[in-house]
């Protein structure tokens, strides 16, 4: 019983941290500006020690730096912002047209400019969740800049000679003059609080990612930025400006973004052809359809799995290019974006496509094809509550004069990457249902696809209900097994899923925009199990382990749309 207790209280703590965090993050936005390490900035940080995200590993050692976490939000941050004092997040104002280089992130699809050494601006256009990702990350890398300075002073407030060698190794990797690495790990080790020899695998890993600073780099500013904060007064801080406030949450950008689309339908004369929309990525409906008519005799006797993971090798550029060229040739219309939304969309006008040198692993009817003349549409993956505004703003009218043009949307399928809560990297869940935490909101719906779709696969299948999270990075072990173990019998976790479902309802059930008995899909692969030490999302990417259930997924949507 005291057991029980004990977990059932961690479970009542980590949900008000999360609580604590986003009250305390949408009154900072509101009021526009806070100091990290102030009063405000510091209620961020109690809230985020109380949590101990499974994603941040050992935040809540005073000593040790979290190195897993740091290789995890460095990939999604800009490069550089190490070294900032000041950060702006904005709206799109402009910045695009300047001559300030746009920097993106590796792992995330947003553009950020550094105005100076001291002051980095993070464009902010995919709604809340983009500013409460953001707000997450940097709290964490204020965290650890704070052991680093710790571990680089002395009881006398005194930099150690550790750390003033490392300022000396940092400015030599800087003129690209040679040093002595085995050296600069047992500088480094100790002012991380690591042993060398996790030192050595980070340093190892830090350089495997594109966009990234070196290890040497990133620890030296992050700790050169604590110190000159602790002993010279020079406070870090976060603005945000007027015109993000005035923006965020009236889906702007979402409405430039679907407006350009469904002009582009209008004006070719498609709105009126049955849609089938997709989300997820833009790479294997677009192989599914044209890799063996584009790649030749070499290819026909591979599968789609076997030609997909030959596209996702570094070797593969030219082919995938081949792939591209040949598909913009026989029906594929890539959309790109310029709204801010950062949500790229490829249409296929099944009437151009060759059926004959479509792989044999799609099921597909082609007289029902040839009769009903389908267009099939995948834009990439949203980010949270982008969701909702993506297809919300989707699945209105297009209004031309005093005439309302409604799209014949026949199905909606939405694949994911998710955190899974019974299973392994790549398995497969099928959702019946979509609860939003923090709120009393669910969405149960009839899911078109079940398990029986796939027992032709050698892959782990499990249905049931899926949550949607307010951010991966605040989840903790306590509330996830909670909502596994509890009669919620959560299978995964995600963040859009919700926000897709509110929207589909919406326009189909309220507003009649679309068919009410709109077929629905979701299907999700694992990326990480946050239960399982070592199989977080911090833990790395699931590399070419995520290309089957990718091809998967795509290859019933697609027998679900044309069979």
């Amino acid at each position: 019983m005291a057991n029980y207790s004990t977990g059932r209280d961690r479970v009542l703590e980590s949900r008000a941290a999360i609580e604590r965090l986003y009250i305390a993050m949408r009154h900072l936005f509101i009021r526009g500006s806070y100091k990290p390490m102030g009063v405000s900035g510091e209620a961020l940080i109690d809230a985020l020690m109380t949590l101990r995200p499974e994603i941040y590993g050992s935040i809540a050692d005073l000593e040790r730096v979290e190195l897993d976490g740091l290789s995890y939000i460095f990939k999604r941050l800009p490069k550089g912002i190490e070294m900032a004092r000041y950060f702006k997040l904005i709206s799109r104002e402009g910045f695009e047209k300047s001559t300030f280089p746009a920097i993106v992130a590796a792992a995330r699809r947003r553009d950020c400019y550094q105005i100076d050494e001291e002051q980095m601006f993070i464009e902010m256009t995919r709604g809340r969740s983009d500013v409460y990702d953001i707000l997450t990350h940097l709290t964490f890398m204020f965290v650890e800049s704070q052991k680093i300075m710790r571990n680089a002073l002395d009881n006398k407030n005194e930099p150690r000679r550790e750390w003033q060698m490392l300022a000396q190794i940092v400015e030599k990797e800087k003129r690209g003059e040679e040093f002595n690495k085995e050296v600069a790990f047992t500088y480094l080790s100790t002012i991380m609080g690591r042993t060398f020899d996790d030192t050595a695998i980070a340093y190892q890993n830090f350089g495997k990612a594109d966009g990234v600073n070196s290890l040497f780099h990133i620890i030296y500013w992050l700790g050169k930025r604590a110190i000159e904060e602790e002993r010279e007064d020079k406070s870090r801080e976060i603005t945000f400006s007027s015109a993000l406030r005035e923006k965020i949450g009236h889906h702007i950008y979402g409405e430039i973004w679907a407006t350009k689309i469904k002009q582009f339908l209008f004006e070719n004369d498609l709105i009126h052809r049955p849609l089938h929309i997709i989300s997820a990525n833009l790479h294997s409906v677009m192989n599914i359809f044209y890799a063996k008519a584009a790649l030749g005799k070499e290819f026909e006797s591979l599968t789609v799995e076997e030609t997909a993971k030959q596209l996702s090798l570094a070797h593969g550029d030219l082919l995938r290019q081949k792939v591209r060229t040949y598909a913009s040739r026989h029906g594929m219309v890539t959309i790109e974006d310029t709204s801010g939304m950062n949500i790229s969309v490829q249409l296929f006008d099944t009437e151009l496509i060759n059926w004959k040198k479509v792989s044999h692993e799609v099921s597909f009817d082609i007289s029902k094809i040839e009769q009903e003349k389908p267009i099939i549409f995948v834009m990439d993956y949203a980010f949270g509550e982008q969701a909702f505004e993506t297809m919300d703003e989707l699945l209105k009218p297009y209004e031309i004069g005093d005439e309302a043009h409604k799209l014949n949307a026949q199905s909606i399928s939405i694949m994911g990457k998710a955190g899974i809560l019974e299973g392994d990297k790549g398995d497969i869940m099928l959702p019946y249902a979509h609860f939003f935490e923090g709120t009393a909101d669910n969405y149960p719906f009839d899911n078109d696809l079940d398990k029986s779709d796939f027992d032709d696969v050698n892959l782990h299948v499990c249905e049931g209900a899926m949550v949607s999270v307010l951010g991966t990075s605040l989840q903790n072990r306590e509330i996830l097994r909670y909502f596994h173990d509890s009669s919620w019998k959560v299978v995964g976790l995600e963040m859009e899923g919700a926000h897709y479902q509110k929207a589909i309802q919406a326009a189909a059930k309220l507003r009649k925009n679309i068919n009410e008995n709109v077929k629905v899909r979701y299907a999700y692969y694992a990326s990480d199990n946050p239960l399982l030490s070592g199989q977080t999302l911090a833990s790395g990417s699931l590399g070419l382990v995520g290309v089957r259930p990718t091809y998967l997924i795509s290859l019933k949507f697609l027998s679900k749309i044309l069979g």
